[in-house]
Formats: C-alpha cells, structure tokens, sequence
C-alpha cells in the first residue's frame, strides 16, 4: 500500500489569521514555572542556577489510569516532587486525573477526598448527562464521542465538569501548577501511522492552543470546534466542556466490540428505563430498521459472522423490539392533560433527534468530528489535509498509550521525563512503540535492546532509569511490579481490569490502588532525587550513555 505523503507546512509570515501559533502563551507560562521549579528544587535541597525541565507522563488505562494517576500526583505534591514539574502530559484515563487537578486549584487533598465521596456513594446523575447528551445531539458535528463523553465517561468518573481548558490559564500563566499537554491523534491519518509512524498524527490540547505540533499549526483553545476557512474565522462555536474533552482523551477503553456495547447497552437502558417513553407512531418501524441496519453495518464491518437471526428472519436482538414497543405502548408522565405541553413535544423530538443522530454515527462508526481549522488553508501544502472539512480526534492510545511525542519536540528542551505506565499488560510497550518512533524519526531517545525489555517485563520492578548519549534521562514506573505486588501482579491486574466498570470500584478498592500508587513514588523518591540533581548539573554519572535498570 502506497504510504500518504506527510502534511507539509510551508511557514510564512501571514501563515494564520484567526489562527495562531499559540506557543508565545506557552512559553511565558513555562518561563514563570521555572521561578517555582527552582524554589521547590532549594526545599529539596538541590541548588541549580537554572531549571531543569521535568515532564511527567501518565499512560491511558481507562478508570485504574484515572485513579493510579490521581494517586501519583498526590504522592509527588505531598513529596514537594510535584512542585518541580513543569509539564503533566496524559493520555486517556490520566487525562481524567490531570485535568482535575486544575479543576481543583492543585488541592489534591480535596480531589482525593472528593474522589472517596464519589466512589463510597456511587451516585451518577443519568437525567443530567442524558440532558447534555441531547444537547450535544443538536450540533452540526455531533457523535459517538459527545454519547461516550456524556453517558459513559461521566458515568466511569462520576463526574460532569463543565469547566473549560482555557479556565486553567490563570495558574499556569502565574506558574504555579505545571503546564499541562493532553494527547489525541487525528484518526484519519491512522493509514499514515501504521505505515510510517506519522508525527502528523498527533494532536494535542493545551489551556491556550490545540493543534498539530509537527506542524506548528494551532488554534486558540476558546476556538477549538469554531468553523474556519482560508485561515479565516468563518463562525464561532462555544468552546467545548471538559466532559467532552476527556471522552475525546479517552476513547480508547477498549476494542470496537467493547465500545458498540456500550452503546448499545446505554441506548436500551434509557427507554427501558422509562426516562423518555412516548414516540411517533411509526418509530417502531422506523426505529427497528435503523437499529437492524445498524448492527449489521458494524458486525460486516468488522469482518464477522452475520448477527444470529429469530424465526421472522430479522436479527435477535429482541431489546430492540422491546425498546421501541415501549415506546410506542406508554406515554409520557401526565398525559392525560387535554392539550399537550408544547415543551414536553418539543423535547421528545429532541430525543428522537438524538437517538437517530447517535444510530447514524454508529453505523458509520464516526468518532471526534469537528472543524478543520486548516481547511482551505494556503500554508498547508498537503491537498489532503488542507482539503478536508472535519477532523476526527480519537484517543492517543491507539498510536501510543502515552505522550511522550508531545514531550519529545527540541522545542519543549525536557531533560528528565518520569513516565508512569498504569497498562494492565506490558508496561514496557509503550517504551517499544516510543523506541520504534524516535528511531524512525530521529529523535533522541534512550535505546533498549528487545531481549532486555522482553526480561523486565517477565518481573517488572517499580522504577527503570534509561539514559542515552543525548536526549531527556527517561524514568519508567510500572504500575504493578513485583516491589509492590510481590507475587500477585496477575491477580492485582485482573482485580482492575481496563473494562471493569465504575459500579465494581467500592471505597475499599479505590483505596488499594491509590496506595499503590503512591508507594511506588515514596519508595523510588531518593531515585527520583538523584537524577533531578544530574539534570540540574550537579552530578554526571559515568555510565549515563548505557541503558540499566534500577530495582
């Protein structure tokens, strides 16, 4: 297959209009930061004329990234580690963690308190999400994101922030929190990933810009989703919420099996429940094609055996039948009333609206749509990229399940990334595919030979230090390792398992993995103090141009 030739760039002075770089906002908040790193490295007793630029990363995981990631950030801010960082990077579960450490000023003893609540509870307000869900339904560019964000990650995190990513501005222009990156990929350019490991296809979002950082080319977050045309803002659409934000961050949970169940199961859940039961006479028929339609699109798709079909010769899903019967055979609460409720009529075509919306993008499987900010635009020499309307932004995790091309570019000059892997199975694969990537590209990263990384992952230990002849030092902390799990690192992963639900996650195992969590930063702190001080100059090890592993 003939591989897509890479978007091109062409840089000139005019190159944006509504659009900007947004690097400028980026580079002044990292320069206040450094005030604050250098302060926080004094308390821990490191002296530096400069500041060290330290990334932390957290991998994508579903709910057990989301609350290892918490746990983490915790553990470093009750060490006086977090205050060093300068840049928190995340993909899909950790974007969870990170963007709530922002929604809630840095307190991370009101997020981990705030988070025991949620979870001893186990409340979930399906009225609201289902309200926002029908909302997002109304937009030009709605799909099985803005579904995924509203009704299953909210439900997940039992959580709906309607806060925005530009209100975290105030902090990190002032430094007082790192600056924080969150991961998507561009699913369109998947082709040119598998093919040749594209950079292009990495996109990420900031408090003060989302873009393409291999192109250079961004827009003001406050636009992110506004239509643009030639470089020119065409019409403005409101800046999205955080909720729809970490399910674009993070809708990767699992493969398209696991995913279309979760749709499915939603969408018969909220009229089984009754939550909406009256529709137009016809749904039933109208329903019942789409839904069939539907399914067997996507099994097709997929490659698999035509769904089991009953004795009428239409597929068995008899939940189908059931739905839209219900539909059709009840009526909303206080019918009885003579003259109906213009408002109750105008909300149940809004539902209706939303449950065809929501089939159609299922059946076309068509996740992350929003504007392209390049299109039609004279700097991007590549047709394809400039000529395309839409995008659509998928989680990071299915390139790599951890941000490190985000932190990579010279441009963001990193010299110690600690890298904490929550996956539930090799916590070393992301190393590989971050290895293959840089090497393709030339980019410097620390090299590790097949066999040893095939060793470590038999018995993974709490901390591995990589280092090269040049490029960031690279500290890697799997999740469950055999300094904190013994023996039991199978049963520890499979007890969170990436699709165990939120109804599964008691008080009690909530508080087991924040533990763990955190032990893995206390234990390793001295670890992680020794190479502050070598990037900060003040120690050069010998061997800091070979790979090794510290148990």
């Amino acid at each position: 297959m003939r591989t897509r030739p890479r978007p091109r760039l062409r840089r000139t002075e005019n190159f944006l209009t509504a659009v900007h770089h947004g690097k400028k906002e980026e580079k002044a908040a990292v320069e206040r930061r450094r005030l604050h790193v250098l302060k926080a490295l004094k308390k821990l007793r490191i002296e530096a004329d400069e500041a060290p630029v330290v990334a932390v990363l957290g991998s994508g995981g579903g709910l057990r990234a989301h609350i290892a990631c918490l746990g983490v950030l915790s553990e470093m801010k009750e060490q006086g580690l977090l205050d060093a960082v300068t840049y928190l990077a995340g993909v899909s579960g950790s974007t969870w963690a990170i963007s709530s450490l922002y929604t809630n000023d840095g307190d991370m003893e009101a997020l981990e308190a705030d988070l025991k609540h949620r979870f001893t509870r186990q409340e979930w307000d399906l009225a609201k999400s289902l309200q926002k869900t029908i909302q997002a339904a109304r937009s030009e560019n709605y799909s099985l994101t803005d579904f995924w964000a509203y009704m299953v990650i909210s439900k997940q995190t039992r959580e709906l922030p309607e806060s925005h990513l530009s209100n975290m501005k105030k902090p990190v222009e002032e430094g007082t929190l790192p600056y924080p990156i969150f991961a998507a990929i561009d699913n369109d350019l998947q082709p040119s990933w598998q093919e040749a490991r594209a950079p292009e296809t990495w996109f990420e979002f900031t408090p003060h810009h989302a873009g393409f950082p291999a192109l250079g080319a961004f827009v003001s977050i406050t636009h992110f989703g506004s239509k643009f045309k030639k470089g020119r803002l065409v019409r403005t659409h409101p800046e999205r919420d955080l909720t729809f934000l970490r399910g674009l961050w993070g809708s990767a949970l699992g493969n398209t099996e696991v995913i279309r169940e979760y749709i499915f199961d939603q969408l018969r859940n909220l009229t089984l429940k009754g939550l909406w039961r009256r529709a137009v006479a016809n749904a039933k028929s109208i329903g019942h094609l789409l839904f069939a339609r539907l399914l067997r699109l996507q099994e097709s798709s997929q490659g698999e055996h035509p769904p089991p079909e009953d004795e009428g010769g239409e597929p068995e899903h008899t939940w189908l039948t059931e739905m839209l019967e219900n539909w059709t055979r009840t009526s909303l609460e206080k019918q009885e009333q003579p003259h109906e409720d213009p408002e109750r009529k105008g909300s149940l075509s809004n539902f209706m609206d939303f449950v065809k919306k929501t089939g159609i993008c299922a059946s076309k499987w068509e996740w992350g749509t929003t504007h392209n900010f390049l299109y039609k635009h004279s700097g991007i020499r590549d047709k394809i990229m400039s000529s395309r309307k839409h995008l659509h932004l998928v989680d990071a995790g299915l390139a790599i399940n951890t941000p490190f091309p985000l932190v990579l570019p010279p441009t963001r000059e990193v010299h110690l990334i600690l890298s904490f892997d929550f996956s539930a199975g090799d916590p070393f694969e992301t190393i590989r595919a971050t290895t293959d990537y840089c090497r393709r590209h030339k980019i410097p990263f620390p090299q590790v030979e097949e066999a040893e990384l095939d060793l470590w992952s038999k018995a993974p230990a709490s901390c591995y230090i990589l280092k090269g002849e040049t490029g960031p030092v690279v500290m890697h902390f799997p999740l469950f390792n055999i300094d904190a799990c013994g023996g039991d690192i199978e049963a520890w992963s499979d007890t969170y398992d990436t699709f165990k639900l939120a109804d599964t996650y008691t008080l009690d195992v909530v508080v087991l993995l924040l533990a763990l969590a955190k032990k893995n930063v206390r234990e390793n702190k001295k670890k992680i103090l020794r190479e502050l001080m070598n990037v900060a100059g003040l120690y050069y090890p010998k061997d800091s141009a070979r790979s090794c592993c510290l148990a």
